[in-house]
């Protein structure tokens, strides 16, 4: 997640970690550097040219790869860990993997300083060093969340609407992710049928139908793919370059407002599918990440921020 983002802060020689679109690549981030930033194209979006630190352009491996992209696919290097941090169960991490830092959940602490890591993506699960693994943090308005010198404490830049998932119960409300091609990254909302052991619930969806449209669809999922719902907001638009969920084939989709066409219609970009698609304000709602037992909220970033410089 990259929310309002600045193209000032990808002058030439920065170091960046870059997103791709390229299938097999979606969901990790990538060491590069800002070769070149361009004038904004015909569509409005401010190219940049990048330099890869560890993906290569040949098969011999010495020329490093360089793509023009959209400044939505860029954001600063992350802050460094702490040594010999301990990761817990169920923390969201990035594990470094093939090249780049992907997102997981930690499901299992190993003995030597060892972990399992799910990741949604792929649905795999695979086991990481200390070393390979940082904190899981998201570039909000300009700041690292949770930033590094807090990540230990309660942070005023995350709304705890919900508790932890000991909250989720028999007939909560919830939002559900699937694993299944062509609906990954997508939460759909659903009922909680009934909690089972290790961890899981059998949930009922409230929109999705089983295959001879007789009854909603119900599944067994995990803590890894399931959530309580977003808090209900009222937003009175949308700005450039603001990350949103987007109502789309039943279920909410991450995007980035890519052209504000009025104030009750945007034009939005995937990252996963690489399509822009028009949307009503009403389709839309605030990006909110689910981190570690609490949402996090652009806003509260935000008005953290304005209470730091009065």
């Amino acid at each position: 997640m990259s929310t309002h983002i600045d193209s000032t802060h990808f002058t030439d020689g920065t170091e960046v970690e870059i997103s791709s679109n390229d299938n097999g690549f979606r969901g990790a981030w990538y060491a590069g550097t800002v070769i070149k930033p361009k004038n904004t194209n015909k569509n409005n979006k401010h190219l940049i040219i990048v330099e890869y630190k560890t993906l290569m352009a040949d098969e011999s491996g010495t020329k490093p790869l360089r793509e023009t992209l959209d400044v939505v696919q860029l954001r600063p290097v992350p802050p460094r860990e702490k040594r010999d941090r301990e990761f817990k169960f169920s923390e969201e991490v990035d594990a470094y993997y093939s090249d780049g830092w992907w997102e997981g959940v930690v499901t299992g602490v190993l003995p030597g300083d060892r972990y399992s890591v799910f990741f949604r993506a792929t649905r795999e699960q695979l086991e990481f060093g200390q070393s390979e693994l940082r904190v899981h943090r998201e570039w909000v308005y300009g700041k690292w969340v949770p930033p590094l010198e807090q990540e230990e404490e309660p942070s005023n830049c995350m709304e705890s609407k919900v508790g932890n998932n000991e909250k989720i119960q028999k007939g909560a409300s919830v939002e559900v992710c699937s694993d299944e091609d062509g609906f990954q990254g997508a939460w759909f909302a659903a009922t909680v049928i009934e909690e089972l052991s290790f961890g899981k619930f059998k949930i009922e969806y409230k929109s999705l139908r089983n295959d001879d449209d007789t009854a909603f669809m119900t599944e067994e999922v995990d803590t890894a793919h399931i959530r309580p719902c977003p808090p209900n907001e009222t937003v009175a638009h949308f700005r450039l370059y603001e990350e949103v969920d987007a109502l789309h084939n039943d279920g909410w989709w991450v995007g980035v407002i890519s052209k504000v066409l009025s104030k009750q219609r945007y034009e939005v970009f995937f990252r996963a599918t690489d399509e822009e698609i028009v949307f009503k304000q009403s389709d839309l709602r605030r990006h909110l990440e689910w981190i570690n037992g609490k949402w996090v909220s652009s806003e509260s970033v935000c008005n953290s921020m304005n209470r730091k410089t009065k």
